[in-house]
């Protein structure tokens, strides 16, 4: 049985609290969705602060973008989300975050993607199973013309349906799952990872 609209703000709710309060959605940065039909996605509306979002902080899109509540403004990011939605039927939650460390990580990170290897907590990820293997998180360069930004990210999404989440140079994060609790999961992972590895990159005194 699929969630209500009700359960599906509160899990954007408590998400964005959550989110707000490890540092990871400061100020009105960072937007979250949750699908709501197979058509639809529950999106944050532009401009709230990610730590104080209330019931009517959410808004109901289509799958091009498109806001379907008049009055509500979408997120200029809205396509991002919607794009996965429409890329992968599973996909039932969305989360892009703005941490120091995806966005220190991004800009120093001189290619077009992120390796992780040997890490346990790489098993956070779906569908791995194994420390011994590489995650691949590709990174596309900041575009204030979304569509345009989106047009750079399918491709990627198309040739790696196993892809966890992707960085934006400068920008943040975008990870998903079927479940809200999946995509949160998935968070986490990632910021122990963009931690660890700039932590390692300290020790070492240069850029990757």
């Amino acid at each position: 049985m699929n969630d209500t609209r009700e359960q599906l703000t509160r899990q954007i709710i408590d998400a964005g609290r959550f989110l707000y309060g490890r540092g990871w959605s400061p100020a009105t940065s960072s937007n979250y969705s949750a699908r709501l039909a197979a058509d639809r996605a529950l999106l944050t509306v532009s401009g709230k602060h990610k730590g104080q979002l209330g019931e009517d902080d959410v808004l109901e899109t289509d799958l091009s973008g498109n806001s379907l509540e008049p009055g509500k403004k979408p997120s200029a990011e809205t396509l991002l989300h919607t794009q996965l939605y429409a890329w992968r039927a599973e996909i039932g939650a969305v989360l892009h975050t703005h941490s120091v460390n995806a966005t220190v990580l991004s800009r120093l990170t001189a290619g077009d993607r992120l390796e992780l290897e040997d890490y346990e907590l790489q098993k956070a990820f779906s569908g791995v199973t194994t420390h011994e293997g590489r995650v691949t998180v590709p990174i596309f360069d900041n575009d204030q013309d979304i569509a345009r930004l989106a047009a750079q990210v399918q491709p990627w999404l198309d040739a790696h349906p196993d892809c966890p989440g992707y960085l934006i140079r400068g920008h943040g994060l975008y990870t998903w799952g079927p479940r809200m609790a999946d995509a949160l999961r998935q968070i986490e992972a990632f910021e122990f990872l963009f931690e660890c590895e700039l932590k390692v990159l300290s020790l070492r005194g240069g850029t990757r």
